[in-house]
């Protein structure tokens, strides 16, 4: 799968050359990045995000494809923010051919918070998107439909739309949750999308697409209640047809 704004191949994680003329501060800084000691990591990644020097730019996409921690993940992800978007988006883009499941759905996490609609392309349904938005990873199919929210243009909302509830019923309750986020922040004209859903063969689905719906009319009520509640809906039906 090749992504537009791809002008670069995905390359393996180079933490440091020794020839790039970086000064004794910036080299041992990305040591630290590698130090057993989380809290190390996430002081690195706070200093140089802070720098914000642009040829820490592959150091840093490096780094956040095999990061074990959250938190130091999430620093770096700031830094990632603190370069140029223009350098820095087309990088984010490679990423998403990544083989890595973690190196996809931290790179869509980044492309929420930096890239705009110039990152739109690389997650519009119409041309590549749905692979992602579909994924077979839990965690790149969450920070897919996060990304493709936080990215599309308006008038690409109800496809989008369209897109994102083929996916109800998928997954766990916290999964089902955050899909249902994901269709309700796409604002509540877009309602009738999901109650297409409400008819649907799978007891599954259609029980997610009630929840999902109750959301658009009480999107501070409980996502587990209305499943549940949802769920009896669907079970009661279900016996009466029978």
């Amino acid at each position: 799968m090749t992504h537009p704004l791809n002008n670069h191949k995905t390359r393996e994680p180079i933490l440091r050359d020794g020839t790039d003329g970086r000064n004794e501060i910036g080299d041992r800084q990305i040591d630290a990045l590698t130090a057993s000691n989380p809290q190390q990591r996430l002081q690195a990644a706070l200093a140089i995000g802070t720098r914000a020097e642009s040829g820490d730019l592959d150091m840093l996409i490096a780094r956040c494809r095999v990061e074990p921690d959250f938190f130091v993940r999430d620093m770096l992800t700031w830094a990632l923010t603190r370069l140029p978007a223009d350098d820095t988006i087309p990088r984010l883009v490679a990423e998403l051919d990544s083989s890595l499941p973690q190196a996809v759905s931290q790179s869509l996490h980044t492309l929420s918070k930096v890239g705009g609609v110039r990152a739109w392309p690389a997650m519009d349904p119409a041309r590549i998107g749905t692979a992602l938005i579909a994924h077979p990873d839990t965690e790149v199919a969450r920070s897919a439909w996060r990304a493709a929210v936080a990215l599309v243009p308006g008038e690409n909302r109800e496809e989008l739309a369209s897109v994102l509830v083929t996916q109800l019923g998928r997954g766990d309750i916290e999964m089902q949750k955050s899909l249902s986020r994901a269709i309700v922040a796409l604002g509540e004209d877009l309602v009738s999308v999901v109650d297409e859903k409400l008819q649907a063969e799978d007891d599954t689905v259609r029980a997610h697409a009630m929840a999902t719906r109750d959301m658009f009319d009480d999107p501070d009520a409980g996502f587990a209640h209305a499943l549940d509640a949802a769920k009896r809906v669907v079970a009661l039906g279900s016996e009466t047809t029978v």
